[in-house]
């Protein structure tokens, strides 16, 4: 083990017991974003509360390496980049990590004794999971998105069980395989009550911690067009730190009630108080609407991998849950537009509402160690 792996493992375990004596060990794959380490924290957890180990693989550059620390699970630091929307020569340094992480990681299945890998999915999870699929150790995808990644399609027939968010994505993964177990979600979330129709309609828009371009232009767009329309709307506005300055002087200009934050920490609550919610489409953004039962705006991100946000956002359009507008189509006009129509119609928003609540899943880390217990004694 490298000296700075071990810097990054002040809680190293022994090899776990094997799954026949009980306890178990288990390999947390999935690194790079929030997207990927937050629900795998959610899983190793629940693991560690039935009395398991988990520990994690990821990079040092990734949100993994600070996250996972401050949670008290080891974290093994592989070197990996990714194959798909970069330069030749990242491509062709990944291609060179590879096998080298690969070959770490295999010896790291071996030593702990791993009865199972459980992948989040994403460039971290590649060496896991081959090496894995190499020592026939069993493989539990999460896939949160209604067509999957990469790197899921490409082992989808090898893997063991494969937890998806949405019926659809059953089709990608061998017959009898897949289980419906959702996104792991703040309990926070499926405590929100439906909020009665109020004096003021209440949006909230956010593009997520960073922000989104395509979203603050259509907000800043539509402010002299809500204020013209008289329509009664307060509007809390999550832009992201680098363009909050601006916006906020912009939006205190116009007159309007509400505010435009860089940040929202109490997110929960602010899903509380909106009757609408205007916001990308990935994976985390709409299980959280299904778990607190929002109806919705969904603008997917137009250059998101394999058009997953695109795919969610059909998914909760079909289901009736909510309302789509591309980001080439995301202006403030058209955002005026679809706010004021909702607005006008509050058994809409109710039945939008319900039926994002009748796609969330609750207790999602707890069915994804359900599986891996499975997996594990199998």
């Amino acid at each position: 083990m490298s000296e700075r792996s071990e810097r990054h493992n002040p809680s190293l375990q022994p090899p776990a017991p094997s799954p026949e004596g009980g306890a178990a060990a288990f390999l947390m794959a999935g690194g790079g974003t929030g997207g990927h380490v937050i629900p795998a924290l959610a899983v190793a957890k629940e693991l560690r509360r039935r009395g398991h180990s988990a520990f994690f693989v990821g990079t040092e550059r990734g949100l993994e390496s600070t996250l996972v620390p401050r949670e008290g699970f080891p974290l093994e630091l592989i070197q990996i980049g990714g194959l798909k929307r970069v330069g030749f020569r990242q491509r062709l340094a990944t291609l060179m990590q590879l096998p080298v992480s690969t070959l770490y990681t295999r010896r790291i299945l071996k030593d702990r004794r791993v009865a199972a890998v459980f992948s989040m999915g994403g460039y971290v999870a590649g060496p896991p999971v081959i090496a894995a699929l190499v020592r026939r150790v069993p493989v539990v995808v999460m896939e949160p998105n209604a067509v999957p990644g990469f790197t899921n399609r490409r082992i989808a027939r090898y893997v063991r069980r494969a937890l998806i968010s949405f019926p659809e994505t059953a089709r990608y993964f061998p017959k009898g395989r897949t289980v419906l177990t959702g996104l792991p979600v703040r309990e926070e979330f499926f405590a929100i009550p439906p909020k009665p129709p109020g004096q003021k309609f209440t949006v909230l828009i956010t593009g997520g911690s960073q922000g989104s371009r395509t979203l603050n232009q259509a907000a800043l767009q539509s402010w002299p067009l809500f204020r013209a329309g008289g329509l009664p709307v307060r509007i809390v506005h999550q832009s992201g730190p680098a363009a909050c300055d601006e916006l906020r002087a912009a939006f205190e200009a116009s007159g309007l009630d509400g505010e435009v934050l860089p940040f929202i920490a109490d997110m929960p609550g602010a899903f509380a108080e909106a009757d609408l919610i205007v916001c990308r489409s990935g994976a985390g953004a709409v299980a959280e609407l299904a778990a607190a039962g929002k109806p919705s705006i969904l603008s997917p991100f137009p250059f998101a991998a394999d058009q997953h946000q695109l795919r969610n956002a059909e998914a909760f359009v079909r289901a009736g849950a909510a309302r789509m507008v591309e980001d080439r189509e995301m202006t403030g006009q058209k955002l005026f537009e679809t706010v004021a129509k909702l607005a006008a119609d509050p058994g809409v928003l109710e039945r939008m509402g319900n039926a994002a609540r009748s796609i969330a899943h609750p207790g999602a880390a707890r069915r994804a160690a359900d599986a891996l217990e499975e997996v594990a004694r199998a």
